[in-house]
């Protein structure tokens, strides 16, 4: 293994012998220069991890020779080293991206920290990172076999996604196929889980908040004592929200974070219907039936969220001014953004974005999306930076400015697909590839939650006998036509309708101005 070898540069070289000797006996290997003339003129020639540099020197100074470091090498650490605590000199070398900063006299010890903060950072981040998951591990193994209410499976997934946010970081490829193993196996107990209590959800006044109970049990109490913008992003994973909370945090500071849980299907159809009217797809058909589509039936399927919202805001006695829209594309967000002041005197300002949900489908059908996004950590990625440059995040600063309240929620979220499973059903089978509705479907009863009698689970009967059948885990149909074709296609896209935790486990956050 290569010595890490220090440029040390200080016109009085001769009087830190102690500290280079110090360094040596750790196995560092020190190179010295008089000046930063000839320190840049090393630089050109050798390679080094990291330079110790005086700020005060004969000929061209600290600063100076800190600035031709970086244009020489900008990722290189320089460790700026000073008699001087002027404020300005500090301003200059940290404005400068200085690695490090100390006053003389120095101690070894002093050099050596900073060494193990700069360079051995990663490692001792990693090695800590990877040990603590390790202890972690059986710890999630054992209740991912023993988590047996909705409460628990929320606490389980963030936990896996806090692990897995964090082994990304460190880069152990093992830890990470690891953790994403738990996951996998934690998903198949989820399924089993969904599949025995999902239906009981419905009539348990201690069951989770879903889709339907979402305005009324957690929205409609924050709209009492102030001003609300309410934000609900199509398709917006967990993960996914923690990637935009640090942008968030210059602006507004989060009072409140609860997990709630979609309804089947995990699909825009249902779950963001029943979030504006509060109400069960069932119960959408049978009280607004102009309002409401099957999915065998003709016209878009979500256009009349806006009259959903205004009869539940009278059913719930909410007498306010309010306003719905609704963003599918960069037009719509900067005209929004431009005219975002007319919405100051609304009680509650409704924005639906749909930008994540057309990622999703862009990676489905655009192979560039598929190449930006082909995992989890790169979805992650292509997401969080549309948030820092999209209108949304300049709509969301002017209601800082406003003093509005936020609110950000989804309707459901995405899930990688990987493995197909076969079906068959008629031509009036609906067409998602994580549900199917329909009267004749044949299918893998291992993979699938199925509902013969829609009406337990709250979902319309599109026939006397239809019935409705949900992909769990990571798994997608595919129909016998055509199916390599098919496969090679949609496998490895992000799809939704399904039950996991990934689709169903989605966040609903508060945050006040801040």
């Amino acid at each position: 293994m290569n010595k890490i070898t220090i440029l040390w540069v200080d016109d009085e070289i001769d009087l830190l012998k102690p500290h280079i000797l110090f360094l040596e006996g750790k196995n560092y290997k020190v190179i010295t220069c008089l000046s930063g003339r000839e320190a840049l003129e090393e630089l050109k020639e050798i390679h080094v991890d990291i330079v110790f540099l005086d700020e005060n020197m004969p000929g061209i100074s600290g600063l100076e020779t800190l600035n031709e470091i970086k244009v020489i090498n900008n990722s290189l650490p320089v460790v700026m080293i000073t008699k001087s605590e002027e404020e300005l000199i500090m301003e200059e070398a940290i404005g400068s991206k200085i690695a490090d900063y100390l006053i003389k006299p120095v101690n070894p010890n002093q050099i050596l920290l900073s060494l193990k903060k700069n360079l051995d950072h990663s490692r001792l981040v990693s090695e800590k990172t990877t040990a603590n998951y390790q202890q972690e591990f059986r710890k999630i193994a054992m209740e991912v076999s023993m988590v047996n209410n909705y409460e628990e499976w929320a606490e389980l997934y963030k936990k896996l996604i806090y692990w897995e946010l964090r082994l990304e970081e460190i880069e152990d490829s093992g830890m990470f196929e690891i953790l994403e193993s738990q996951k996998t196996e934690a998903n198949q107990q989820f399924g089993k889980f969904v599949d025995k209590n999902y239906p009981d959800w419905f009539n348990d006044k201690d069951g989770p908040v879903m889709s339907h109970t979402l305005f009324g049990q957690l929205i409609k109490p924050e709209l009492k004592d102030n001003k609300t913008l309410l934000v609900v992003i199509d398709n917006l994973r967990y993960d996914q929200w923690l990637s935009f909370e640090d942008t968030l945090n210059s602006f507004y500071r989060k009072r409140k974070e609860v997990p709630y849980f979609s309804i089947l299907p995990t699909a825009t159809q249902y779950a963001r219907n029943a979030i504006f009217a509060g109400l069960t797809p069932l119960d959408m058909e049978k009280k607004y039936p102009q309002w409401w589509r099957n999915d065998t039936e003709e016209g878009g399927k979500n256009l009349f969220e806006a009259e959903f919202l205004k009869a539940q805001l009278k059913r719930l006695g909410l007498d306010l001014k309010w306003e719905y829209h609704k963003i599918s594309s960069l037009k719509q967000g900067k005209q929004l953004s431009q005219n975002f002041r007319s919405q100051k005197d609304n009680d509650l300002t409704v924005i639906v974005y749909n930008f994540v949900d057309m990622l999703s489908h862009s990676k489905t059908e655009m192979e560039v999306v598929k190449e930006l996004a082909a995992n989890d950590k790169a979805y992650r990625s292509l997401a969080q930076s549309w948030f820092k440059n999209s209108p949304l995040l300049e709509i969301i600063q002017q209601a800082q400015g406003l003093g509005l309240k936020l609110i950000i929620t989804t309707d459901h979220g995405t899930i990688n697909v990987k493995q197909p499973s076969k079906v068959i059903g008629d031509k009036e089978t609906s067409l998602n590839l994580r549900y199917k509705t329909g009267r004749s479907l044949t299918y893998e009863q291992k993979d699938v939650m199925e509902a013969k009698d829609p009406k337990k689970i709250f979902l319309p009967n599109i026939n006397v006998s239809s019935s409705y059948i949900f992909a769990k885990n990571d798994l997608f149909f595919a129909y016998p036509n055509n199916y390599n074709h098919y496969v090679g296609y949609y496998r490895n896209t992000y799809q939704h309708g399904g039950v996991s935790m990934e689709e169903m486990i989605i966040p609903f956050v508060v945050l006040e101005p801040r």
